[in-house]
């Protein structure tokens, strides 16, 4: 199955078109006609069955045959994740962590980012295009890039980590997860948290914990963080 994306589409839509970019691929790359069913999901859990009843290469029309609902996962994963200098290696994250099952993504700019401005537009197309290549109908929430201070002025429910690399007390990652439990994790830049950053999160009630016995880059680090709660909870 190949799946198409339309934010637009919902249970009372009958019928739509795809802009210029997406008729011309279903059509000319992917050789569709008239008749021809195509899977299509709107991000927010529904996948459309449709049925093509205009081949065009400009606009491929489509009617919607039916559509199932499917229910929110029982746990939401939340990464606020510091920009990587490289913003291939972030949007490398991105994919991999839409892949994976990941709710939501922050881009947090912390006392030791490198890179302090951030272009979300390119992000969203990555996360877009990983959610249809791993046949997912939830797409992450993408926020805007926002401080570290900021963020932690924030009230997320559930259970809040912070992931750093100082030698002090911390958890391991694995000892503090349970199943179907909402969680709001944090990852630090290359230059890890600063002291005042780590001491801010802990007045907030984040727990610090461990990701193992090395040191990870920033982009390693959440997929490890994002795979341990995908395996808890699967």
């Amino acid at each position: 199955m190949q799946l198409f994306y339309n934010p637009n589409i919902n249970e009372n839509t009958e019928s739509f078109s795809f802009d210029k970019e997406e008729s011309k691929h279903i059509v000319k790359v992917m050789r569709k006609k008239g008749g021809d069913i195509l899977h299509v999901t709107n991000g927010l859990g529904v996948l459309f069955t449709t049925e093509i009843i205009l081949g065009s290469d400009i606009k491929c029309t489509v009617k919607i045959v039916s559509f199932e609902k499917t229910p929110l996962p029982k746990y939401q994963l939340h990464l606020a994740v510091a920009p990587t200098k490289m913003n291939d290696r972030y949007e490398w994250f991105l994919e991999k962590a839409t892949e994976l099952g990941i709710s939501e993504i922050t881009p947090i700019i912390c006392d030791h980012s490198e890179r302090k401005f951030v272009k979300t537009d390119r992000f969203d197309k990555i996360i877009q295009s990983a959610m249809k290549q791993s046949l997912q109908v939830y797409l992450p929430k993408l926020n805007e890039p926002i401080t570290f201070k900021d963020f932690l002025k924030t009230t997320p429910d559930g259970l809040l980590l912070i992931a750093h690399c100082e030698e002090t007390d911390k958890k391991s990652l694995k000892s503090v997860l349970k199943t179907n439990e909402n969680i709001t994790l944090l990852i630090g830049p290359e230059g890890d948290f600063s002291i005042k950053e780590i001491a801010l999160a802990l007045e907030k009630k984040y727990v610090p914990v461990s990701l193992g016995n090395t040191r990870l880059r920033t982009e390693t680090a959440a997929i490890v963080a994002c795979h341990s709660v995908v395996f808890v909870n699967s």
